[in-house]
């Protein structure tokens, strides 16, 4: 059994927001991009995070981006503050994954690929949220999640996919009592981020929709999203398409919606 202790252990872990960080989240959402790119210059591993995801081909742009005035500029507030916390997270990513064929490469792009197809949604949607840009985010910390508690019962994990076909997420649910987006909603409160974002990502697991209308369809898109991306054959490699249980009925009224959009992306 994997117990409740080591995975409260894990989440202590979780850095907090260091000072280069509140200082900058702070100005972006006081709106203040250029302030906010003068901090964010103070810290160099954000710095390099940042200029690494904003030149994946997902982006599009055809010469390299590496001022992060420019960055800050080309993605505007929401996606500015989105990629911040994507950072955050991949602080929590392993030196060498075991469970899971990625590497740090392959982590970032889908971080990339989740965020801007999430804004995509957000902007076909008419949502400007900058908190909701934000939820997207703590998708791939599930990954990672999984990853940390399944390599200390590693065997036990391995024996309940061979012999029953289970998803990573019901494997979790029986090892110690919770889901992976249990614990996405107590990162995303550790990180003091609105409540209606815990809610989302409870939303997007399928199988505990929200009573608010609004939240309940972002959670559909967000699983359909996660499942959409994991279906890349470069995912599908590294064996992250059994991650979670496919809700199909959950979102068969937003399919075809999402599968013209992503048509259009």
């Amino acid at each position: 059994m994997i117990t409740k202790e080591q995975v409260n252990s894990f989440i202590e872990k979780i850095p907090p927001e260091p000072k280069v960080l509140n200082e900058t989240f702070a100005l972006l959402r006081a709106g203040e991009l250029s302030k906010a790119a003068k901090v964010a210059e103070n810290g160099l591993a954000l710095k390099a995070y940042l200029k690494n995801i904003v030149n994946k081909p997902i982006y599009g742009f055809k010469n390299e981006v590496s001022d992060i005035s420019q960055i800050f500029g080309i993605l505007g507030v929401s996606l500015s503050q989105q990629n911040v916390y994507n950072y955050m997270i991949s602080l929590l990513s392993p030196k060498k994954w075991i469970l899971f064929k990625l590497n740090s490469h392959l982590f970032y792009e889908l971080q990339a690929n989740l965020s801007k197809k999430w804004q995509i949604i957000l902007e076909h949607l008419k949502i400007e949220d900058k908190e909701i840009y934000a939820a997207v985010s703590l998708l791939p910390a599930s990954i990672i999640v999984t990853e940390a508690l399944f390599n200390q019962k590693i065997a036990d994990v391995n024996l309940l996919r061979s012999t029953k076909a289970l998803d990573y997420n019901t494997i979790l649910v029986r090892l110690c009592g919770i889901d992976l987006f249990d614990i996405c909603s107590q990162i995303a409160k550790k990180w003091e981020m609105n409540e209606n974002i815990s809610k989302i990502v409870q939303a997007a697991s399928g199988v505990k929709p929200s009573d608010d209308e609004k939240i309940n369809l972002l959670g559909k898109w967000m699983h359909l999203l996660l499942f959409y991306e994991l279906s890349n054959p470069l995912f599908i490699e590294a064996g992250l398409n059994d991650f979670i249980d496919f809700q199909i009925e959950y979102i068969n009224d937003i399919y075809e919606e999402f599968s013209s959009l992503m048509e259009i992306e």
